[in-house]
């Protein structure tokens, strides 16, 4: 199996400032991610959710370094973190949810399906591996124009079983596209451990086998993640060719809402594993990094975190006092015209 890649420790390119924007924007999805659970139970939120508590680092380590709206990202339904990296504001995330006009999609697509165009981000795509066949078309799209911009692909350990992913891995791999796949591999396909699921655990090498070069990391350090996709992104503007990163992550909460704590945990995840992976949390261990620098000190940690308290509220505020899409507008965005 590949080694997981830990970059070492430097001090390096990052600035205080930019840790501190790393640290806000992890802070501000995993307290988007709690408020949107509480909406849920409210029954404010229809559809269904998939939160990313423990997987901030993969969204925060990547996003801000990409060239947007001219790079494109696509991922999978578990989507809330991409788009508010991408720039989407919360308000707009927290409409669509609701099922309101003043959401990213119109209130029509809600949790699996955000979508941000104008921002660069293509969307969530609610089938299991469905992002990366239409990650060839957007990859050719880029090579066809001859720009230096990049597509990235988040998608689940699960799609890797999925036939239409390898014949897209073969076709980036043949044309050599500017894709950064990154596998969010959280060790469980819905309440399926990748040891039940699949008889080859090296994920990079069933992309090294499509002609797409990668390496296995530590998703859980956003440092460690963010130097990696640095030399990564670098890499693809240079040549033009695909990198798969299989990130090594670990949701603290069930597959779905449906899976929470009290329920699908107890079935397929031992509370010793949960609590083991929760000493690992991305949050805590950026929070840890800025105080040993220096950084940050507890008042400022209390201001940020009144700051983001304010931004979920108001966005819950604006989204419970936005109307719902009218009924003529049942057909839009459906057909080309």
């Amino acid at each position: 199996m590949a080694k997981t890649v830990v970059a070492p420790p430097t001090e390096d390119n990052i600035s205080r400032a930019e840790m501190l924007d790393l640290y806000r924007l992890m802070l501000r999805v995993r307290r988007l991610e709690e408020s949107v659970y509480r909406k849920f139970h409210e029954a404010k939120i229809g559809g269904y959710l998939h939160r990313y508590d423990g997987q901030e680092a993969l969204v925060a380590g990547i996003v801000p370094q990409l060239q947007l709206p001219q790079d494109k990202i696509l991922c999978t339904y578990r989507d809330h973190a991409h788009a508010l990296a991408c720039g989407t504001s919360a308000r707009e995330i927290m409409a669509e949810l609701m099922g309101r006009a003043t959401g990213c999609a119109g209130g029509k697509g809600g949790s699996m399906h955000l979508i941000d165009p104008d921002k660069g981000f293509l969307g969530g795509d609610g089938i299991v591996g469905g992002p990366i066949p239409i990650s060839v078309g957007v990859g050719y799209a880029l090579q066809y124009t001859g720009s230096k911009n990049i597509c990235v692909c988040y998608f689940g350990d699960g799609a890797m079983n999925q036939g239409g992913v390898h014949e897209a891995f073969n076709m980036v791999g043949l044309f050599k596209l500017p894709v950064l796949y990154i596998l969010e591999n959280n060790k469980y396909a819905m309440g399926t451990s990748v040891q039940r699921s699949t008889g080859q655990l090296d994920f990079v090498l069933k992309a090294k086998a499509h002609g797409i070069a990668g390496e296995r990391i530590d998703g859980m350090d956003v440092l460690n993640v963010r130097r990696i996709a640095e030399r990564v992104i670098k890499q693809i503007r240079e040549t033009g060719e695909p990198y798969f990163l299989d990130v090594e992550c670990y949701r603290f909460f069930g597959h779905g809402i449906g899976d929470d704590n009290t329920g699908g945990q107890k079935f397929y995840r031992s509370e010793e594993e949960v609590s083991k992976w929760r000493q690992r949390d991305p949050i805590s261990q950026i929070l840890r990094d800025l105080k040993h620098k220096g950084y940050i000190n507890d008042e400022q940690i209390e201001a940020i975190e009144a700051e983001i308290k304010a931004e979920v509220e108001d966005a819950i505020h604006f989204a419970e006092n936005s109307l719902e899409p009218p009924l003529e507008s049942l057909y839009e965005n459906v057909f080309s015209e």
